[in-house]
């Protein structure tokens, strides 16, 4: 497959291939926080960071049809390229995420509540804008905090990357209670429709 072409499936082809003869491996690439807060059962956690940085190594372990699964589905599609572009095959994307697949009342876990990455970053860039507007009033340079901001947000649409959410991911807040390694990975990757988490 095309590294630039990403496979979608809806949230209801996903509950008609969980229950049908070949299941699929689901890797949820969010953080271990979000991950612990909501995930589908039988999800395997390995967050984006960890994905990215040893792509070739978990292609490996990739057999048989996959679908990458994050909160709306753009950090899954990262995910996808860079697994793909290493040669990982029967890769798809779960269509609006975990967040499409609670709507349609879908089997979710649920754990500790906690906010969305993406939550968090429309919290913090909305209030660096905020607040660099107000401090404009004293201190006019403020506003090009603001234009920074505007910026990054922009480009984060274009590359359909983010660089604020990716240092937001790295907090304690969002870490949960292990950080997940590429050999808890690899071992949730060889244990057949494990469960849990691959930090578990």
């Amino acid at each position: 497959m095309n590294s630039r072409t990403t496979a979608l499936i809806t949230p209801a082809e996903l509950t008609d291939r969980l229950t049908g003869d070949t299941t699929p491996t689901l890797v949820d690439v969010r953080t271990p926080a979000e991950y612990e807060t909501a995930h589908i059962p039988g999800s395997i956690n390995i967050p984006l960071p960890v994905v990215t940085e040893h792509a070739t190594a978990l292609a490996a372990e990739l057999h048989g049809p996959v679908v990458l699964v994050c909160q709306a589905g753009t950090r899954a599609r990262t995910a996808h390229t860079a697994l793909a572009a290493v040669g990982a095959e029967q890769l798809s994307v779960l269509d609006g995420g975990v967040t499409a697949h609670t709507a349609t009342g879908a089997d979710v876990r649920h754990g500790r509540a906690r906010w969305a990455l993406e939550r968090q970053v429309r919290l913090v860039a909305g209030g660096l804008v905020a607040t660099s507007v107000l401090a404009s009033l004293r201190f006019p340079k403020a506003r090009f905090l603001a234009g920074g901001v505007g910026a990054g947000l922009a480009t984060a649409a274009v590359t359909d990357t983010c660089a604020m959410g990716a240092a937001l991911s790295r907090l304690p807040y969002n870490r949960g209670g292990r950080a997940v390694t590429l050999p808890d990975a690899v071992q949730a990757l060889r244990t057949p429709q494990a469960p849990g988490s691959a930090a578990a």
